[in-house]
């Protein structure tokens, strides 16, 4: 997996967004200090909007930066993008009013709406190979994994000679440090835009990826998976330590044992994927990862109905770590799918359209989680986000066609020889000829020919 490295760009760019992960990270430990120390007793609810606030600019903003990408050099995007988070973060040790943690996080959390799609619609064109890509889209969800464990024991550790206020410095340095590494690198030219694009209305351009969505079958299957996968992680998020303090009465430190196996399971499936990759297909895979949630829910369920029994604790990190093995397995290859369903020239819109979307999902579920689970009780939060599950999971089965998965015999006519798509391609009279899944994209949409 790491050989994908030797690239240069993606090893900056990699780094760059390990870096920004830690930096983020530290921020949200000392966000919550901050907050408890302007509002006392009343700091979960303002965590809480703070939380609210940050899905709506995801889910708000991403669309509306992927209508205008084709008009910003993608780098220039990206180091604007860090630095304004960097000046964000800076700005955060000095806030004294509610409303103001308000307003720098709705700019801090927009800055990454435009950063976060923009970077993963470069990646595709850094790595154009398949393999390559599938290794680097398990590097980075062992990245979003490990910041996850990793940064609340370091912020842990500054904590102890430092005050909250340091930590900030940290994130600002993490976001400087990835603009560098950015600025580092020379980024491939963009596919051109269509016509149709350029000169379409903003309401056109901010729901291109959106109608791309809800145009390609797969694709309207992964809105239900991010549902599914949404229901299950906002259980974990938001419940994690009410079953380790209240219902398991167990001690502070478990909610980061419980938090680290979900973790874990998460990292273990994102090192095996590439190779499973290889030989299943990505629909078999994530559809066996979102059916595999229900099942989750309902262990989940006789744990939060069993009132006593030693079995409980041991059981619960068990299902935490199934709960992330299946979400790892849907939002792994999420990348792949999408980049088999656009065209280069759509990828930013779609990767945009993919991040507002699902965290649209989250902006439902998470508060579902806490609401459901503080007023009736967590086996109705658990009974309430599995239903979810289910019907979602159901529903993508039903949308995503089986043929969609089998592999394609076909002919390229119009390739060279070398071409990064010909990887492992066979020359025929006339072409290169090679089998796999369908993509939806201008190498396939023409200048290709089905065979038997």
């Amino acid at each position: 997996m790491l050989s994908v490295l030797r690239n240069r760009a993606y090893r900056h760019l990699f780094v760059a967004q390990v870096i920004a992960l830690i930096g983020t990270g530290l921020a949200t430990v000392a966000l919550g200090l901050l907050a408890y120390d302007i509002a006392g007793p009343r700091a979960g609810s303002v965590l809480g909007t703070a939380l609210a606030i940050k899905m709506v600019a995801y889910v708000a903003i991403a669309p509306a930066i992927g209508a205008v990408a084709h008009r910003i050099p993608r780098r220039a995007l990206m180091v604007g993008s860090d630095l304004t988070r960097a000046a964000v973060a800076l700005s955060l040790p000095f806030v004294d009013q509610v409303w103001q943690v308000y307003v720098l996080i709705f700019a801090l959390q927009a800055a990454s709406a435009a950063f976060t799609p923009t970077f993963q619609a470069v990646i595709p064109d850094v790595l154009p190979k398949e393999r390559d890509y599938t290794q680097a889209l398990s590097l980075s969800r062992l990245a979003y994994d490990l910041e996850s464990l990793f940064s609340p024991a370091l912020a842990a550790a500054l904590l102890t000679f430092m005050s909250y206020n340091w930590l900030f410095l940290g994130t600002v340095g993490g976001f400087l440090a990835s603009a560098a590494l950015v600025v580092s690198v020379v980024l491939p030219k963009p596919a051109p835009t269509p016509a149709a694009e350029r000169t379409g209305g903003a309401y056109a351009k901010a729901t291109a990826g959106s109608r791309l969505f809800f145009r390609v079958p797969r694709l309207r299957a992964l809105l239900c998976l991010n549902l599914a996968v949404a229901a299950a992680s906002a259980l974990v998020t938001v419940n994690t330590v009410v079953y380790v303090r209240d219902h398991l009465s167990r001690p502070t430190g478990d909610v980061a044992f419980a938090l680290g196996a979900y973790g874990g399971g998460s990292m273990l499936v994102a090192l095996l994927l590439p190779r499973i990759l290889d030989r299943v297909a990505d629909r078999t895979v994530m559809l066996a990862g979102a059916l595999l949630l229900p099942v989750v829910f309902a262990a989940v369920g006789l744990i939060t109905a069993a009132s006593q029994g030693g079995w409980r604790w041991p059981a619960l990190l068990g299902t935490w770590a199934a709960f992330g093995a299946a979400c790892s397995m849907v939002l792994t290859p999420t990348g792949r799918l999408i980049r088999r369903s656009a065209p280069p020239e759509e990828r930013a819109p779609a990767f945009a359209a993919q991040f507002s979307l699902s965290h649209a999902a989250w902006l439902v579920t998470y508060p579902l989680a806490g609401w459901v689970g503080a007023s009736a009780g967590l086996l109705s939060a658990v009974v309430a986000l599995g239903a979810i599950g289910l019907i979602a999971t159901v529903s993508a089965v039903r949308l995503w066609p089986a043929r969609d998965a089998e592999d394609s015999l076909h002919v390229h006519t119009g390739l060279a020889a070398g071409h990064p798509h010909l990887d492992g391609a066979v020359e025929v009279p006339g072409g290169w000829r090679h089998r796999h899944v369908p993509a939806c994209d201008e190498l396939h949409l023409a200048g290709a020919s089905a065979t038997r």
